[in-house]
């Protein structure tokens, strides 16, 4: 049996063998230890990989490193994988062996971001969640933010390639996904004001905009860019032409009804 290992670590930390038998964590600690180990892939000694995990941690050698890792054996054994043909462990360091993952979703996402022929709508489809949400260990902190931005970049990518496709409903949906992420990607609140300067109202259009100066001035003094400043503009006559023209079909007179020819 292929024992090796299909890793998920974008969003919920999730394992599978290649036989698709799920290896089921259940201690947060064996989690931890195989993000870390499948983020490496390379093997430390284990003083290095508790304190990365534990540094508040009295007992390194023997506490919660120990606990961990009798956990990720026992879930490896209970896939159906021996755990001895994918960890390389010794008395003195840890790691998995180097053909033990088969295909790991962070390298899949970042090629995919590096590879123009993949191209960033299949890129943010990669992307299921922050890397291993719900583990709240501070040596995660770096990747996840630099993964993070990837994935922001690629966002703002789509939202502006939507719109200039006329997929207006599509792009609302990334720009308003990458504005909850991150209120200061300007780009964003930018299609959104386009958008409703396509589809939405002149005080939606308003609205966005004051948002978006608001939080430049706030937490960057700054005003918004000139860019986005024309992309008002637009906006504002575009909802103006909009509304004109619903007021010249209300002025029209009523179509007469045609006469019905006797035979």
């Amino acid at each position: 049996m292929d024992a090796r290992l299909r890793i998920d670590l974008l969003g919920r930390v999730s394992i599978r063998t290649m036989a698709g038998r799920e290896v089921r964590l259940l201690g947060r600690h064996a989690q931890a230890l195989v993000t870390l180990l499948a983020l490496t892939r390379r093997p430390r000694t284990r003083e290095a990989i508790a304190a990365d995990l534990w540094p508040d941690s009295t007992a390194i050698s023997t506490g919660p490193l120990r606990q961990a890792l009798y956990q990720l054996r026992h879930a490896f054994a209970a896939a159906g994988a021996d755990p001895d043909d994918l960890l390389e462990a010794d008395t003195e360091s840890l790691g998995l062996r180097p053909n033990a993952v088969a295909a790991l979703d962070v390298d899949a996402f970042e090629c995919c971001t590096d590879d123009p022929d993949c191209g960033p709508e299949r890129a943010i489809a990669l992307y299921r969640g922050d890397l291993a949400e719900g583990l709240g260990h501070d040596c995660f902190c770096a990747e996840r933010e630099r993964l993070a931005d990837r994935f922001e970049d690629a966002l703002a990518t789509v939202a502006a390639a939507r719109l200039a496709d006329g997929d207006v409903h599509r792009a609302r949906l990334a720009a308003e996904q990458l504005v909850i992420r991150d209120p200061l990607r300007e780009e964003a609140h930018a299609v959104l004001i386009a958008v409703h300067g396509l589809v939405g109202t002149r005080s939606q259009v308003v609205r966005q905009y004051r948002r978006v100066s608001e939080i430049l001035a706030r937490e960057l003094a700054e005003v918004p860019l000139p860019e986005t400043d024309a992309t008002y503009r637009l906006a504002l006559s575009r909802a103006v032409q909009r509304s004109r023209a619903r007021a010249d079909l209300m002025d029209a007179p009523p179509r007469r009804p045609m006469a019905v020819m006797s035979r």
